[in-house]
């Protein structure tokens, strides 16, 4: 019997692609949560709202799409509910795909962030279901661009996901 490949799936910015495999094995319901909202067009025109130097960008807040929207409010955002949390023995290094949620491990929706340096304090903290493949050096410009006091980048840093089969 022939395995299907798992889906995969590229984030476009500004600066290149970034081309992310998911752990199905560790993270099911954070996969199919991800796969299901890059399907729908969720991600499509939202920021990457967050980008701190030697640790990560951050992005996927539907609210952060309308540009007239306080920069404020960025990261504030969901889907309109919440997942439970798998936390698992995935190491937060360089290039993990990981969850974002507020101080409820139970409460990551669709924000979503990716590691550019070794981040080992998150490990079993946050639900990591990916890893970049592909791409790292976009995410380090994106992480290069210039922010304000809160870590939001001066510029709209936009993004469109995109499932490959």
């Amino acid at each position: 019997a022939t395995t299907t490949p798992a889906p995969h799936a590229v984030i476009t910015t500004k600066f290149g692609d970034i081309e992310l495999e998911f752990f199905t094995d560790k993270a099911p319901g954070h996969v199919e949560n991800f796969l299901k909202l890059a399907r729908a067009g969720t991600y499509d025109g939202t920021l990457f709202h967050r980008v701190i130097p030697n640790f990560m960008i951050q992005g996927g807040d539907p609210g952060t799409k309308d540009a007239r929207k306080p920069r404020s409010s960025h990261g504030t955002g969901g889907p309109g509910y919440t997942i439970k949390a798998e936390f698992n023995d995935t190491h937060h290094a360089r290039g993990v795909l990981s969850m974002a949620r507020s101080n409820d491990p139970n409460s990551a929706g669709s924000q979503f962030f990716v590691c550019v340096a070794d981040a080992g304090f998150l490990d079993r903290q946050y639900t990591a279901f990916g890893r970049v493949v592909k791409g790292m050096e976009v995410a380090d410009k994106i992480v290069a661009s210039p922010r304000d006091k809160n870590d939001n980048p001066n510029e709209r840093v936009e993004m469109t996901v995109r499932v490959v089969e």
